[in-house]
């Protein structure tokens, strides 16, 4: 099985930065994409950014111009680079990996909480 291990998460004021990493334990076979999930207790899980086939990026509204994902092939990982961040931020980070075969991985989440 594959594993999925995001890390970077913590606290940050507003305006501030932060970049989440996600490590796969191993190169995935048949991988069609990745992306960066997000969900506040009460709320549904929303995409945030992903990297598909082709190395298309997609992202929400609401971060777009502000948060960049991007993937370094050699290490199996996946990162989410967030500027200015916003209250409306603060929520629990989850990264997935879809491949071939009807294969769907899940990281474990990693907390981002924005504060002033």
């Amino acid at each position: 099985q594959v594993q999925l291990v995001e890390s970077g998460g913590g606290l940050v004021q507003p305006g501030g930065s932060l970049r989440l990493s996600c490590a796969a334990s191993r190169s995935i076979v048949g991988l069609t994409s990745l992306g960066w999930y997000r969900q506040v207790l009460g709320n549904q899980r929303e995409l945030v950014a992903e990297v598909v086939s082709g190395m298309r990026t997609n992202y929400a509204d609401s971060v777009k111009g502000r948060f960049t994902i991007s993937r370094d092939i050699a290490k199996n990982t996946v990162y989410l680079q967030m500027n200015n961040l916003k209250l409306e931020d603060t929520a629990v980070y989850y990264c997935r990996a879809i491949a071939r075969d009807i294969r769907d991985y899940w990281g474990q989440g990693t907390q981002v909480t924005v504060s002033s």
